[in-house]
């Protein structure tokens, strides 16, 4: 009993050292959550998207103004529109309308005739 308690605190006090913390920008900044630390890209927009190369990473706002199929959605910004796909997941228990605004993440899919957004991370802006 008493060999089963020490290996249960040793096994709990070994996993402290397994942690990672990411990557931490150089001004030293860190928070409690792991992963990169540093820039994040800037916003662009759909007519900028639709120039980017095939899984390039775009942060987009606007509107998902209807749904054309399962997990597809027409995305409108200010410089035009695109077609978004947003697994079911993605939208935590979020819900929007065409007039919420909302920030996408995710990468550019491009196709021979057809250019996309795969959606990665979906918040709606208050």
């Amino acid at each position: 009993m008493k060999n089963t308690l020490i290996a249960i605190v040793l096994g709990t006090l070994s996993l402290g050292a397994f942690a990672q913390t990411g990557f931490v920008a150089p001004d030293n900044t860190t928070t409690t959550q792991s992963g990169f630390k540093g820039p994040t890209p800037g916003l662009s927009s759909v007519a900028q998207a639709k120039t980017l190369r095939d899984d390039a990473w775009v942060v987009l706002e606007g509107n998902v103004v209807r749904q054309l199929g399962h997990e597809l959605y027409e995305f409108r910004d200010s410089t035009g529109v695109i077609t978004v796909d947003i697994d079911d997941k993605r939208w935590l228990g979020q819900s929007a309308t065409p007039t919420d605004k909302v920030r996408i993440e995710g990468e550019v899919d491009k196709d021979w005739n057809s250019v996309e957004i795969d959606v990665k991370r979906l918040q709606v802006l208050k």
